[in-house]
């Protein structure tokens, strides 16, 4: 669409400049999803309600404690889960998600079902290209190792 703008719910929104330049909004939402836990976690809280890391490592399964904590905060700081301390004894704490994070679960769901019907076809392209990378550099380097040089 011109200048900038999407339509959302029938009605067009700036996104500040040309899409997806340097000074367009939607890059900020290309930055969130891009982390490979963020979304993730965004998902599981949208889905599980508030949540301790712990159970949040547990249902993730894959994540140490050191990128969960890493994905918490950076979620928190982009203002899209709420840290939540009780004063108890043991202490407690769990992550919920704001608003914001809440309007993610659409486009989360969205590059889900993308995923399901591309991911095959993504991964057979991945390997094609792996293939023709790898005959590539047996027809550069010789089983002995040494570079034939390259025609021109």
């Amino acid at each position: 669409m011109a200048d900038g703008a999407i339509e959302e719910q029938g009605q067009e929104q700036d996104l500040g400049g040309e899409e997806f330049a340097a000074d367009c909004r939607a890059r900020v939402a290309f930055e969130v999803l891009a982390n490979r836990w963020d979304s993730v976690i965004v998902f599981i809280l949208g889905e599980d309600g508030p949540m301790r890391p712990r159970a949040l490592i547990t249902r993730t399964g894959g994540i140490s404690p050191k990128v969960l904590n890493e994905a918490l905060r950076r979620l928190e700081y982009n203002g899209l889960v709420v840290r939540r301390a009780y004063a108890e004894a043991p202490p407690r704490v769990d992550y919920a998600l704001t608003e914001a994070g809440v309007a993610l679960q659409g486009p989360i769901r969205a590059m889900g079902a993308w995923a399901g019907r591309y991911a095959e076809a993504v991964l057979e392209a991945q390997t094609r290209f792996g293939h023709r990378r790898d005959r590539r550099a047996r027809i550069l380097r010789p089983a002995d190792g040494r570079r034939r040089p390259e025609c021109s």
